[in-house]
């Protein structure tokens, strides 16, 4: 059985709790391997599809236009891969991606899509919906990747979330601008904003959740560690394991989600300007804070937002145009 999505919070069912005692809640949150196959027709019937072995040869050979032939040859390339493979019209998973994640395209326009399998009763699913619903959904301060479709499969306890498929590669174009990687860092900062304003940690803020769709706009991903503390005033995290580990959670200690997001955002800053070659003392001084050894004297993320934009405007007009030839590797 297939329930169909609709954005308007009046149609949002009630989401379950981790008090409910009809499900496990580690079991509803590790990741799921579909049968991608069985889903192929649900997804087309709401105007998706999933990529093809003819689709990923016909990528490659636009590919090698631009790129070196010994590079598509590889023993590793995905054109070789999906030479392997006689039907054109059998479905070709990216050996690069976990196996709960698929690409694919939009029928209509042939936007490229990354479609998402998760479990129904998942934090992820739980956070995803709410986040991809009016009027979360149209608030400028919401930079989660732009979700075209949710798909609740009923009979099997599973929802295939279609997104955008985005770039992570952080600054598009070398070199960039002070003015353009500031952006991008802003951005990064208001939607942890956005989501604590909204009782919601990400939990996993690192580089590698942060896209860019090559138009100035940046998004986070995987909410797959997230939670959700309405109506808890003071919670707290044990045994955290996220990629970026604050001390707190390194010394065994109850951690506030909260402080973990900002430590998080910290090492992302720090992270970001040593991808892109930029060192900006301004920026390391309201980053410092963020990454207090003790998690009660580090800013809250709102007054991160001060401080960097405090700190931008302070910043003339010359040096946000000035340019960088850093190394992004």
């Amino acid at each position: 059985m297939l329930s169909h999505w609709n954005p308007d919070p009046g149609h949002l069912p009630p989401s379950p709790t981790s008090s409910d005692s009809s499900f496990d809640e580690d079991e509803v949150n590790r990741r799921i391997t579909p049968c991608w196959q069985s889903y192929r027709n649900v997804l087309k019937a709401r105007g998706f599809r999933l990529d093809t072995v003819r689709d990923v040869k016909e990528f490659y050979k636009l590919r090698s236009e631009t790129q070196p032939f010994d590079h598509i040859n590889s023993p590793v390339s995905g054109y070789l891969r999906a030479c392997e493979k006689t039907d054109d019209d059998a479905l070709c998973p990216d050996a690069g991606l976990p196996d709960n994640l698929f690409r694919g395209s939009r029928i209509c326009d042939g936007q490229k899509i990354m479609v998402k399998a998760v479990h129904i009763y998942s934090r992820e699913y739980d956070v995803m919906r709410l986040l991809s619903t009016f009027p979360l959904r149209r608030d400028p301060m919401n930079h989660t990747i732009p979700v075209l479709d949710l798909l609740e499969l009923v009979n099997d306890d599973v929802v295939l979330i279609v997104m955008e498929e985005w770039s992570p590669q952080l600054i598009t174009d070398t070199p960039c601008c002070l003015r353009l990687f500031l952006s991008a860092l802003r951005q990064c900062i208001e939607h942890a904003v956005f989501l604590h304003r909204n009782h919601i940690a990400h939990l996993d803020i690192s580089l590698r959740n942060l896209l860019t769709d090559y138009q100035g706009r940046y998004a986070y991903i995987d909410y797959e560690l997230s939670r959700r503390f309405n109506g808890i005033p003071n919670p707290c995290l044990y045994g955290y394991r996220g990629t970026e580990v604050p001390p707190e959670c390194e010394r065994g200690e109850r951690a506030d989600p909260y402080m973990v997001d900002v430590w998080a955002l910290g090492v992302l800053i720090l992270r970001a300007s040593k991808l892109t070659g930029y060192y900006v003392p301004e920026l390391m001084q309201v980053v410092k804070p963020m990454l207090q050894d003790v998690p009660q004297r580090r800013p809250s993320i709102h007054s991160v937002l001060q401080a960097f934009d405090c700190m931008v405007s302070m910043i003339g007009e010359s040096r946000l145009q000035s340019t960088c030839r850093g190394s992004h590797s």
